[in-house]
């Protein structure tokens, strides 16, 4: 459903300002602002979540929290989301899955880790009955992948031993756990406050902001596909 131009008569730097006269300025400063504030240094990964609703509330508050990349692991359980509850904000957002397939050899979950540690990223796997970091102690100085798991038993086994941290959320009361997407609310919003807070260069690079600016700016237009294509045709 996404379609993205790029033509020769113009540069996608180019293309971008003519879109933003389709739009209001408050819209268009918006898109500027949020791309200022997205964060790659922070990514969260859902394993086998199977509550589509649950699911979606976890990606809302990745989008309000301004985490940019979502990794959902499908071992046993296939990721769906309600808009309705998602507001719309998984197409914000980018999102790598990770299946579990016939002929690969290892789980989807270690395959997840494998591509995230590639990337420098430090694995921290929420276990709420195991010792651990608490989020407010998790090191934060490389880049970390907040991993929650099922509503009723949380992460497998495989996740939690495979982690570089378990992290955990205080509780002081008789029910023994958080919901999952409160579980991640509760971390993001902690984990974001401590990174914006710190001097890690937690922000996107220009170039990886204008490329957001540039996907976003086609799912806001109505017809953009058509604009896109008027604009090609006037400028040859």
């Amino acid at each position: 459903e996404a379609f993205f131009f790029f033509f020769s008569i113009m540069d996608d730097r180019e293309l971008y300002k003519l879109l933003q006269e389709f739009m209001t300025v408050e819209r268009a400063a918006q898109l500027e602002l949020v791309a200022s504030q997205r964060t790659r240094h922070i990514t969260v990964v859902l394993e086998d979540l199977y509550q589509t609703h649950n699911a979606s509330a976890v990606l809302r508050s990745c989008d309000c929290f301004g985490i940019q990349d979502i990794q959902v692991i499908e071992n046993h359980h296939r990721y769906e989301l309600n808009n309705g509850i998602a507001m719309g904000a998984g197409k914000w957002l980018d999102t790598t899955i990770y299946n579990q397939q016939k002929d690969q050899l290892e789980s989807a979950t270690l395959h997840c880790y494998e591509t995230l540690r590639a990337k420098g990223y430090k694995i921290a796997a929420t276990c709420p009955h195991r010792d651990g970091h608490t989020i407010s102690t998790l090191p934060i100085d490389q880049p970390i992948a907040l991993v929650f798991g099922t509503e009723v038993k949380g992460i497998s086994d495989e996740a939690a031993a495979n982690a570089d941290y378990l992290v955990r959320i205080p509780m002081y009361g008789f029910t023994e756990s958080f919901n999952i997407s409160v579980a991640a609310s509760i971390s993001l919003y902690e984990i974001t406050r401590r990174v914006f807070e710190s001097a890690i260069p937690w922000q996107l690079s220009e170039e990886e902001q204008f490329e957001l600016k540039f996907r976003w700016i086609q799912k806001s237009l109505k017809d953009s596909k058509g604009i896109i294509k008027r604009l090609k045709a006037k400028a040859q």
